[in-house]
C-alpha cells in the first residue's frame, strides 16, 4: 500500500512501522514516535493527516455501534482522540500501543510486539523479549507488570470451565493471569513461541531441560545413590552370597551325613497319618454338607454350628500339643478342614441373603405392577417437538436473512453519508 504525498510530507524522515486500513482509501500509519491519521477526500471534507504522539501516559477506549474512539491522555498536556471504524478497533489498536510502549521504554528499541489482547479490565501484551500485563479500566498507564522472558523458568496453565488461569514462573514465582477458557490455548502457544524464539528452544521440553536447575540434579543422583547404599547394607543376601546353614548334617569318618534315628522313625508313621488324614476330610466333608444345608434355612444355627466347628478345631489343636510329633499331620489336616467348612457356612449364609434381597425386589416390582400404573412413553411428545423445532428454526433462518440484507442496505446507505462528513 503507497503511501500518500502528504503523509510522506509529514514523515520528518522516519520509516513507517505499520498501517491499517479504516475503510474507503482512510489509512492510520504508525511510526517510532507517532500514529497518522490519513483522511482522504470527501464531499464535505479535504484531504488532511491528523498526528498524535506516543508520549502518552494512558490509553482509554470507548466503543460504539458504527465508531470507536481511541483516547490518548498526556498528563498536564491534556488530552487527544481519534476515531476509527469499530470493525477495526483492535486492528488500529495493536501497532499504536506497541508505539506507546516503546516511547516509555517498556520495550526495547529492537523489540516487537507479537500480539495484543484485551479481556475485559486485563490488557496483555507479548513481545519478542517479555509479556506486559496491565489491569484497570484503561487499557494502558504507567501501572503494570512485566515478566521478561530471563527470569521465566516455567510456563503452565490451570484450566477452569469459564476462565483458566495461564502461570508464569518468574525468578521462581508463579504469576497468573487470568483469560477465558476460550482463549486460554490461543495465549499460551503465543506466550510459549515467543519463549521458545527467545530462547532459541525447539520445543518446550528442550527448554524445560535447560532451565532445570543442576544443583537439584546433583542431589538427586546423591540420594538415589546413598538409598541403593542403604539397601545393599541392609539386605544380608544382597552380596549374593548364601546364608551358612545353622544345623549342618553330621559326618562320619568316611564323610558320608549320619542319619540320627529321629530321621528314620518319623518316616514310619506317614503312611498311617496320611490314611487318618483322609478319613477326618471324607468325614468333615459329611459334617460341612449337613451345616450348609442347616444354614439355608436357619441363620441362628449356622452360627451355633459355627461356634462348634471352631470350638473343635480348637481342642483338636490342644490334642496335638500333648500328643507329640506322631499326629501333627492328622491335626493339621483337621485343623484345615474346619476353617474350610466355616468358609463354606460364611459364603452359604451370603447366597441365602442374596437370594432372600432378590425376592423382595420382586415383591415390590410385582406391587408396582398390581398398583395399575405404566410408564408414560415420550416417542410421540418427542416427534412433536422436533416437529416444531424444525419449523421454527426454518422461520428464524428466514428472519435473519431478511435482517442481513437490510443491514447491509444500512450500512451502504451510513457509508455513503459519512462520506459528505
Amino acid at each position: 500500500m503507497s503511501v500518500p504525498g502528504i503523509v510522506q510530507s509529514r514523515l520528518d524522515g522516519e520509516q513507517v512501522a505499520a498501517q491499517v486500513p479504516l475503510g474507503g482509501e482512510d489509512i492510520l500509519f504508525v511510526t517510532r514516535t507517532r500514529t497518522l491519521i490519513y483522511r482522504a477526500d470527501g464531499l464535505l471534507s479535504d484531504e488532511s493527516v491528523e498526528e498524535y504522539s506516543h508520549e502518552a501516559e494512558r490509553i482509554e477506549i470507548s466503543e460504539g455501534r458504527r465508531k470507536s474512539a481511541v483516547e490518548l491522555d498526556y498528563g498536564i498536556d491534556g488530552a487527544e482522540k481519534f476515531k476509527v471504524p469499530s470493525n477495526r478497533l483492535y486492528e488500529a489498536l495493536h501497532p499504536v500501543l506497541a508505539g506507546i510502549l516503546n516511547a516509555a521504554d517498556v520495550t526495547g528499541p529492537e523489540e516487537t510486539v507479537k500480539q495484543t489482547y484485551q479481556f475485559s479490565e486485563l490488557t496483555l501484551v507479548i513481545t519478542s523479549e517479555r509479556v506486559v500485563k496491565h489491569v484497570g479500566a484503561a487499557v494502558w498507564d504507567e501501572d503494570y507488570e512485566e515478566y521478561h522472558f530471563d527470569d521465566v523458568t516455567e510456563l503452565d496453565v490451570e484450566e477452569g470451565s469459564v476462565s483458566s488461569q495461564i502461570i508464569i514462573e518468574s525468578d521462581g514465582r508463579p504469576q497468573r493471569i487470568k483469560t477465558p477458557s476460550d482463549q486460554t490455548r490461543e495465549v499460551r502457544e503465543r506466550i510459549q513461541q515467543a519463549l521458545l524464539d527467545y530462547y532459541d528452544a525447539a520445543s518446550y521440553e528442550e527448554f524445560a531441560s535447560a532451565q532445570a536447575d543442576p544443583e537439584a540434579e546433583s542431589d538427586a543422583g546423591a540420594e538415589n545413590g546413598a538409598d541403593a547404599e542403604s539397601t545393599h547394607e541392609n539386605d544380608p543376601l544382597a552380596g549374593g552370597v548364601d546364608p551358612i546353614d545353622a544345623n549342618p548334617p553330621e559326618l562320619d569318618d568316611d564323610g558320608a551325613i549320619v542319619e540320627d534315628d529321629a530321621s528314620v522313625t518319623t518316616d514310619e508313621p506317614t503312611d498311617s497319618g496320611v490314611v487318618e488324614s483322609e478319613a477326618a476330610e471324607t468325614e468333615a466333608g459329611e459334617a460341612n454338607a449337613g451345616t450348609v444345608a442347616e444354614s439355608s434355612s436357619h441363620e441362628s444355627g449356622a452360627s451355633a454350628g459355627t461356634d462348634g466347628a471352631t470350638a473343635e478345631s480348637a481342642e483338636s489343636s490342644e490334642a496335638t500339643a500333648d500328643s507329640g510329633g506322631a499326629a501333627g499331620g492328622t491335626d493339621a489336616s483337621t485343623t484345615e478342614n474346619a476353617a474350610a467348612a466355616e468358609d463354606e457356612l460364611v459364603s452359604g449364609t451370603a447366597d441365602a441373603g442374596q437370594v432372600g434381597s432378590q425376592s423382595e425386589e420382586s415383591e415390590t416390582d410385582a406391587g408396582f405392577a398390581d398398583s395399575g400404573f405404566e410408564p408414560a412413553s415420550s416417542e410421540l411428545e418427542a416427534d412433536d417437538t422436533e416437529a416444531q423445532l424444525q419449523a421454527l428454526t426454518e422461520a428464524v433462518e428466514r428472519q435473519n436473512e431478511l435482517l442481513a440484507e437490510q443491514q447491509r442496505t444500512l450500512e451502504t446507505l451510513i457509508e455513503e453519508l459519512s462520506r459528505g462528513r
